[in-house]
């Protein structure tokens, strides 16, 4: 009878262990005072070896965010140009909700982390600016033909990021026990109930001086048409308004 040893646990990718290795010494002993050299020393590895990596400390704490990035530019590239363009940059954000829900633990504790050290909220704040820009290139690509295109897209993608991170914040605050999916679907329905449309096509401009306005009176049937004709200059939320009392949203 033959008896075999059970083999060594694998070794976690020096990516992963260098991640592991930080946040342990980040708890121990704070963010300011662990440095790059007691990060390598605990994963047992040289200083190359993490910047072959991670740029810098602060990078570390946010390991997938490039990926994400990567992830969610190439989803956007990927839509089918007749899709909805606001629902098509609502569920690019869910792909970064998703990221942080495959790991509740460790986005726990990044997000504990990062309350405590300014420095890392203001970096947070430099992925979440990239998150938007991207959602906004998108957006204005959509929306090129229209008088306000650019101004559509930037309010549209700040209202997307909006909505994701406080879903976000309210899901981590529940230290990742809530339903992931339904606090973003809830938020991010917002979103899409203001902006969202059933077509791309550009409007045309409106007569100067004309108010925002609605033909047709209140929706009463699913084939009704809706024509809108607003000024240029007319604020999104007035345009959003006069569309939800026509559908009987008010």
């Amino acid at each position: 009878m033959s008896s075999s040893s059970a083999a060594p646990p694998a070794k976690p990718p020096m990516r992963d262990a260098l991640v592991a290795a930080a946040f342990r010494l980040f708890v121990e002993r704070g963010y300011e005072q662990t440095t790059v050299d007691d990060i390598v020393a605990l994963a047992g590895v040289g200083r190359r070896s993490f910047f072959r990596y991670f740029p810098s400390k602060e990078d570390v704490v946010f390991p997938d965010h490039e990926g994400c990035l990567a992830d969610m530019t190439a989803f956007l590239a990927a839509g089918d140009p007749q899709c909805e363009p606001v629902r098509r940059v609502c569920d690019a954000a869910r792909l970064v909700l998703r990221m942080y829900a495959e790991n509740p633990a460790f986005s726990v504790q990044r997000y504990r982390l990062t309350k405590q050290v300014p420095g890392l909220r203001a970096y947070e704040l430099s992925v979440v600016w990239r998150y938007e820009r991207a959602l906004a290139e998108y957006l204005r690509g959509r929306y090129a033909g229209r008088p306000d295109g650019t101004l559509r897209a930037d309010v549209i993608a700040a209202a997307v990021v909006a909505a994701h991170n406080n879903a976000l914040r309210s899901w981590l605050r529940s230290d990742g026990r809530s339903d992931a999916d339904e606090t973003v679907d809830h938020a991010l329905g917002y979103v899409q109930d203001a902006f969202g449309t059933g077509s791309a096509a550009p409007a045309g401009p409106a007569p100067g001086g004309a108010p925002a306005a609605l033909f047709g009176g209140p929706v009463e049937h699913p084939d009704d048409v809706v024509v809108l004709v607003s000024r240029r200059d007319a604020p999104l939320w007035r345009v959003v308004q006069e569309i939800e009392t026509a559908f009987g949203r008010t």
